[in-house]
């Protein structure tokens, strides 16, 4: 099994995940959430940025289009909201593109 990289905070975001996901059920647009998981965060006095903008280098010269990130909590843990039925592999494929960067 793989260790959790920021074991103790993962688990507060996580947490958090499930008190929005417990009160709001399934069946909204991903926005809802993220405003939902903005209250909780502030409310939790957890530090975050809300849809953080990276730069998109490509053989060093930098893209016209950026990609945002839905949330960066605690200045390193990257948090990609998504309100599907089933998780795809882009999904996937697309954060980890987003930790190249």
């Amino acid at each position: 099994m793989t260790d959790i990289i920021y074991k103790d905070d993962s688990y507060k975001i996580i947490g958090i995940c499930f008190e929005v996901h417990n009160n709001l059920g399934p069946g909204f647009l991903e926005i809802v959430y993220k405003d939902a998981l903005e209250y909780e965060f502030k409310k939790a006095n957890i530090p975050y940025e809300r849809e953080k903008q990276y730069d998109v280098d490509y053989k060093g010269i930098i893209l016209q289009h950026n990609f945002y990130a839905d949330f960066v909590v605690y200045n390193k843990i990257i948090l990609e909201v998504k309100s599907v039925k089933y998780l795809v592999d882009e999904f996937t494929a697309r954060t980890i593109n987003y930790l190249k960067n």
